[in-house]
C-alpha cells in the first residue's frame, strides 16, 4: 500500500469517526464522509466496500480501548494505590465514551443491524480492553495486594461492563435516580469491586474457606523467625508490628484499631484491650513465640516502640502523616517483611497466617479450647480446625523424638 493510499485511508476513517461521534452511523451517509475526507465516493466505496466496512475499520484501528488499557497496566509496576488507579481507569472510560455519545447510541442501538464482521470487531475491542484490565488486576493479585475469588479476566469483564451500562444508561434516559452523578457512580463501582468481588489482603478474612471449612495455613518457626528479622531491620515500628501480629494473634482490623491506652504491662504481664461493637476482651501479648523470647513483658518491641514516640498521637501505631496506620499499610508492611520469602508450601505467606500461627502455637503449647476462645472472641467450632491441625503438629514432633530415639 503506498503512502499516497495510506493517507486517503486514514482521512475516511478519521472522517467517518467524526461524523459517527456526531450523528450516529445510521445518519451518516458515505456521501458526507467522502466529502469530509475530500475525497470522491468511489475512493471509499475502492478502499472499504460500504460504508460498514468504513465502521469495521474505525473499530478494529481506533487505539481507544489500547491506550485506556495499557495506561492502568502502567500503573501496576511498580503497584500503586489500588482504589485511585481503578477509578482512574473508570473515569478515563467514561470520560472516552462521553466523546462519542452519539457513536454510543448507534452502535448500540444499531448493532443487530450491522454485519457478523462488524459485530465481532467491536466484541474484539471489548476483549482488548478486558485483556489490559485483567493483566492489572492479575499483576497486583499475584503480588498479594488482593484476594479474589473470581480470575482476573472475569473481574475485567464485569468491570467494563458495567461501565459501558453505565454509558448506554446516561446516554439514552433521563431523570433517573440511579446515582447522583457520574463520581457517585465511580466511588460506588470501585468500593464495590474492591470489597465485594476483591478486597485488599489487610481487610481479608482471616480463615481461608474450602467447601465451607476453614483451612488452617500456620508458618514454621524458621519462617517466623526470619519475619522477625526483616521487620527489626526496617525500623522499630514495623518490629512492633510483627511482634503484635505473632504475639497476640491479632486480626488486621483488630492492629489498626488499637489506642497506646489499650496496653497494660507490669512484671507479671503484658496484656492488650480489643474493642470490637458490643464486645471487650483482653489478650496477653506473648514473651515467647515460636520457640524464641523477644523481650520481657516490661521491655519487648512494642513497648520500645511506644517509648520511642515523641508525639501525643492516641493511636497505637501510625502512618508517615501521623494518622493511624490503614489495614491496607499494614499489608504494605507486611509485604516488605516477606519479601522473596515461601512457604513450605511454596507461597507468598500472608498476612492471615500470623493469626493462624498464633493459635495453632498457643493450642500446642496446652491451652484449652475454651481460653482460646475467650482470648479470640471465637466460638470453640471456629477453633477447631485449629486444634485439629495443633493435634497433628503434634503427632509429627512426636514421630520425630521417636525417630531420633531409635538411631
Amino acid at each position: 500500500m503506498t503512502s499516497s493510499s495510506l493517507s486517503t485511508r486514514q482521512r475516511l476513517i478519521q472522517a467517518a469517526l467524526e461524523l459517527f461521534t456526531a450523528q450516529g452511523v445510521s445518519a451518516t451517509t458515505t456521501r458526507q464522509i467522502a466529502e469530509k475526507a475530500e475525497v470522491n465516493e468511489v475512493t471509499l466505496f475502492r478502499n472499504f466496500g460500504n460504508k460498514h466496512g468504513l465502521l469495521l475499520a474505525v473499530l478494529e484501528e481506533s487505539a481507544a480501548f489500547k491506550n485506556l488499557g495499557e495506561s492502568l497496566v502502567l500503573r501496576a509496576t511498580p503497584s500503586g494505590d489500588i482504589y485511585q488507579a481503578l477509578k482512574d481507569y473508570a473515569s478515563d472510560s467514561l470520560l472516552a465514551l462521553e466523546r462519542v455519545p452519539e457513536f454510543v447510541r448507534s452502535v448500540v442501538g444499531e448493532a443487530d443491524q450491522f454485519p457478523a464482521e462488524n459485530r465481532r470487531a467491536l466484541g474484539r475491542g471489548l476483549t482488548e480492553a478486558n485483556r489490559y484490565v485483567a493483566q492489572y488486576l492479575g499483576s497486583i493479585i499475584q503480588q498479594g495486594q488482593l484476594n479474589t475469588y473470581l480470575p482476573a479476566e472475569k473481574l475485567a469483564s464485569l468491570l467494563n461492563g458495567m461501565l459501558l451500562g453505565y454509558a448506554v444508561i446516561e446516554f439514552t434516559s433521563e431523570f433517573h435516580e440511579l446515582w447522583e452523578d457520574r463520581d457517585d457512580f465511580l466511588e460506588n463501582l470501585v468500593e464495590l469491586f474492591l470489597h465485594g468481588a476483591m478486597s485488599p489482603v489487610a481487610e481479608s478474612t482471616t480463615d481461608s474457606l474450602i467447601n465451607g471449612v476453614v483451612v488452617v495455613a500456620d508458618l514454621p518457626a524458621s519462617l517466623v523467625h526470619e519475619i522477625f528479622r526483616q521487620a527489626k531491620n526496617l525500623g522499630v515500628q514495623d518490629f512492633a508490628l510483627a511482634y503484635v501480629l505473632f504475639g497476640a494473634g491479632l486480626s488486621p482490623t483488630e492492629m489498626v484499631n488499637l489506642q497506646r491506652s489499650h496496653q497494660v504491662y507490669d512484671h507479671q504481664g503484658h496484656f492488650l484491650q480489643i474493642t470490637t461493637p458490643g464486645y471487650v476482651r483482653q489478650v496477653s501479648v506473648n514473651q515467647w513465640i515460636m520457640g524464641k523470647r523477644y523481650g520481657s513483658y516490661t521491655n519487648n518491641p512494642l513497648i520500645k516502640w511506644l517509648k520511642n514516640r515523641k508525639d501525643s498521637y492516641p493511636a497505637m501505631f501510625l502512618d508517615e502523616t501521623g494518622k493511624p496506620i490503614s489495614e491496607l499499610q499494614l499489608a504494605e508492611h507486611w509485604q516488605a517483611w516477606t519479601q522473596g520469602m515461601l512457604t513450605p508450601q511454596g507461597q507468598k505467606p500472608i498476612i492471615a497466617q500470623a493469626q493462624h500461627t498464633w493459635r495453632v502455637e498457643m493450642l500446642m503449647r496446652g491451652m484449652t479450647l475454651e481460653n482460646l476462645s475467650i482470648l479470640t472472641g471465637c466460638d470453640r467450632a471456629q477453633l477447631q480446625p485449629y486444634a485439629k491441625r495443633a493435634k497433628e503438629k503434634a503427632a509429627l514432633e512426636q514421630a520425630t523424638r521417636l525417630d531420633q530415639k531409635s538411631t
